[in-house]
């Protein structure tokens, strides 16, 4: 039997750790070696990416995709979609979704990567529909996640329903590293009884179970695993790449991969991550090994956002209580699993909660839209009392909350005028309109003053 492995390294893995700050520059000399590696796919957008290249790292993240696909051209590329609401924190209008799926497919993306934040498939439909249309490969998300209400069973009709859809292959999302091996093994039995797909399974290396769940997973009959370079791997982000090809190749499995270019790949990065440890993006605590998201389920990305929030009002010395505080938000919003952009909005209002000293008094625009019923339909029970708080019953929705959307994109277009230089710049806009519009204008600012400086060189 073969494991496909699936490279995080300049995608969660650096969502994970240091929060998505890495640069195209900090990876483009190592791109071309991701192709003579072995690897099954290599996850490079998608998730935080798209928002951290606008907002922090002044690139054009589509551009960014441009140039990783000129570099890796036999590895297939892939994304992380969060379905409705694309890579944002809010649902968008069907014409978006399938513009962004068909751009991206343009620019060079091969496999999306699309899930729910509650498991609510109607919200992934048309983006793989969309997907599809183009030739792509539509891997369709279950997020894993514990509560009384998730159940191996309930995980096995969701496969099904997957399936039903159309994708080409599906993915156990466990973004917090909770799910055991047990779990793991029960887990892909019953979806390996269930659909005829290929199943992948995705886990974090947070609560230290991340290997030996990915071991029982390929016993259970796993088509593949998602793994971090060493350098990048652990903590917070994924098991270790040749840490999981040595152990699984000693027990008879094969692999594709090759030791002596990881090798290569896991030097190059090794100043890199130095780098983001001497300049404090780093944080040693998102590397160790935190058991107690067993409790508080809180993935990697949502920790290393916490570290920030709190640091940032002065207030780490309160983790702990953020953190207890989080799987009591969770129960009263009906166990969502803690994914983007759920997990952004349990772990702000449980810091809320905690810093404000009183649970609720401060409810946030995003919670609230949630309790209205904007981003689908909640696992479980939701509490009645939070939801009377913010809005009476006629106000609550229960049909696909993108019905209830009009098309904006031409409409958009058209308000940005020259502005906006392709269909791209208009879908960054729709997506991320504050950080777009500051990209655009740092960029004219850049190309005016590379302009102004190429016309003084030739008049000396």
């Amino acid at each position: 039997m073969k494991v496909k492995f699936t490279e995080t390294v300049i995608r969660d893995a650096n969502q994970s750790l240091i929060a998505t700050r890495m640069p195209y520059s900090d990876f483009e000399g190592i791109l071309e070696k991701f192709d003579e590696a072995g690897y099954y796919s290599l996850e490079c957008w998608g998730g935080a990416t798209f928002d951290s290249c606008l907002r922090y790292l002044d690139e054009d993240p589509w551009e960014r995709l441009r140039l990783i696909k000129a570099k890796v051209k036999k590895t297939p590329l892939q994304m992380l979609l969060r379905g409705q609401n694309i890579l944002g924190y809010k649902h968008y209008p069907d014409d978006v979704v399938r513009l962004f799926v068909r751009k991206s497919a343009e620019n060079g993306m091969d496999i999306f990567r699309i899930f729910d934040a509650l498991n609510d498939f109607r919200n992934i439909q048309v983006a793989v529909d969309e997907t599809l249309k183009c030739g792509k490969h539509a891997q369709g998300c279950i997020c894993y996640t514990n509560s009384p209400v998730h159940t191996i069973e309930k995980y096995a009709e969701m496969g099904i329903e997957l399936e039903k859809m159309g994708v080409n292959s599906i993915c156990i999302k466990d973004m917090a590293g909770i799910c055991g091996p047990q779990e793991a093994y029960d887990l892909i039995k019953a979806l390996k009884n269930s659909v005829k797909i290929p199943v992948f399974l995705h886990t974090h290396a947070t609560t230290g179970l991340g290997p030996l769940t990915y071991l029982k997973a390929v016993e259970a009959g796993v088509d593949g695993i998602d793994t971090a370079i060493s350098n990048f791997s652990g903590g917070t982000a994924q098991p270790a790449t040749e840490t999981m090809k040595y152990a699984l190749e000693q027990l008879g499995y094969e692999t594709d991969l090759n030791s002596a270019v990881l090798k290569e790949i896991n030097d190059f990065f090794a100043p890199v991550k130095k780098k983001f440890l001497d300049n404090g993006i780093l944080d040693p605590y998102v590397m160790g090994t935190k058991t107690d998201a067993l409790v508080y389920q809180v993935p990697g990305g949502m920790l290393s956002n916490l570290v920030n929030q709190l640091k940032a009002q002065d207030a780490i010395d309160r983790l702990d209580e953020a953190l207890a505080e989080v799987p009591n938000v969770r129960k009263d919003l009906g166990y969502p699993p803690l994914v983007t952009p759920l997990s952004q909005m349990v772990g702000v209002q449980a810091v809320t909660n905690v810093l404000v000293g009183e649970r609720y008094k401060n409810i946030s625009k995003e919670v609230k839209a949630y309790l209205r019923g904007e981003y689908g339909r909640a696992p479980g029970e939701v509490n009645q009392e939070l939801v009377a708080k913010c809005w009476k019953p006629e106000e609550i929705i229960t049909c696909r909350f993108a019905d209830t959307l009009e098309p904006v994109f031409e409409e958009t277009k058209k308000k940005l005028g020259k502005t906006a230089r392709s269909d791209e710049d208009v879908l960054s806009y729709i997506a991320f309109p504050q950080n777009a519009e500051k990209f655009f204008e740092k960029r004219e600012e850049k190309e005016s003053n590379t302009v102004n400086y190429t016309i003084e060189k030739k008049e000396e």
